[in-house]
């Protein structure tokens, strides 16, 4: 997600630039220009051929350096940010998401951190991912690769690069979906809504009943002892916020609303059906254009929307990484034959410098 914004962001303010940029004018120098510039006449200059001391990209090089900066990056996070040695902290709710706060987080060592209801585990899983991360990135860039593994994987290839970074993606988008559908640590309930299993088991439901019980055993009235509810349990209770349902109401063919089936009739002991609705609209008759289709909680959006994107990026992975793998046989020359033939002769279309050589 936070890739997603940062991108979306970026290229629409790169956009905008381009679209009001004056060339004439030379106050204005904004950031694409400056990034476009850097990067034909300082960053290419990096990497260079030794041998020609031409322009050329070492992509072992590069893993290894963005592998060793975004190691850094996930270390400094857990270590510092999310444990308040250096920043804020992160939210943390309380069990019923009544009075979360920015606090500091102490790093979860133990079988604790994997339960996605734990926020020691942020701290603690950065922290060790960074640091693998770290290890990793000098390991890359201090040790080159074999030649029989390099030809073996094709890390000269841009292609292999495509497939190693949408593998990245779709994995990282698997695990945001996890944790969102699952738990509460990195989404907090009061940002978006209870998760399915605090639902399912009646969680909330139980701790109201706890306190009106709790109320009546002080000689509290009824009304007294439901009237000191938090507003946010009752709402976490109510049954739009289930994350397998979405809304109370929705728009019938003819745009009225009526009350809804609050969860698909399913043949599963978590199923909901809401029976016996009476609604009141004072006023008229509303009507929507509304065909009921978004009626999801946005935690279900959020989970569905990155599974499904995750699993289509996962066919991207293994399409990309079978088209470079496997490049001579997609091609259909044997990569034995050393003839010149007209088709598949050059890796590039037109360039005798890239003259395929046998294996």
């Amino acid at each position: 997600m936070h890739t997603a914004l940062v991108a979306g962001w970026a290229g629409s303010m790169a956009l905008y630039e381009l679209a009001v940029f004056d060339p004439s004018d030379p106050v204005l120098d904004p950031m694409w220009r400056q990034a476009i510039w850097h990067w034909v006449y300082w960053d290419l200059e990096i990497f260079c051929d030794e041998r020609t001391g031409k322009p050329s990209l070492d992509l072992p090089k590069i893993f290894g350096i963005h592998l060793f900066l975004s190691g850094v990056a996930c270390f400094g996070f857990g270590a510092f940010h999310v444990t308040g040695l250096y920043g804020p902290g992160i939210w943390v709710s309380d069990p019923y998401g009544l009075t979360g706060k920015v606090q500091p987080v102490n790093p979860a060592w133990g079988v604790e951190g994997f339960d996605p209801f734990v926020p020691g585990g942020i701290a603690s899983h950065h922290i060790a991912a960074g640091t693998l991360g770290i290890l990793a990135g000098l390991f890359h860039l201090s040790v080159r690769p074999p030649q029989r593994l390099y030809k073996g994987l094709r890390m000269g290839n841009i292609e292999t690069v495509l497939s190693s970074s949408i593998a990245a993606v779709f994995f990282a988008a698997f695990v945001v979906a996890g944790t969102m559908w699952y738990g509460s640590a990195t989404t907090p309930i009061e940002l978006f809504g209870p998760t399915r299993y605090q639902w399912d088991q009646g969680y909330f439901q139980q701790e109201i009943y706890r306190r009106v019980s709790a109320g009546l055993a002080e000689n509290q009235s009824l009304s007294e002892a439901w009237s000191k509810i938090p507003e946010k349990l009752a709402f976490y209770d109510y049954i739009g916020n289930n994350p397998a349902k979405g809304g109370l109401f929705r728009a019938d063919g003819d745009g009225i609303v009526r009350a809804d089936v609050p969860f698909r009739r399913a043949e599963s002991k978590y199923s909901v059906e809401q029976v016996g609705v009476t609604v009141e609209f004072y006023g008229d008759r509303a009507t929507l254009k509304s065909d009921g289709v978004f009626r999801s909680s946005p935690r279900g959006w959020f989970t569905f929307g990155h599974a499904s994107f995750a699993l289509l990026f996962f066919f991207g992975h293994i399409w990309h990484g079978a088209r470079t793998l496997f490049r001579d046989v997609f091609a259909g020359i044997d990569p034995d034959l050393d003839a010149q033939v007209e088709f598949g002769a050059f890796q590039k279309l037109g360039d005798p410098t890239t003259k395929r050589q046998a294996a």
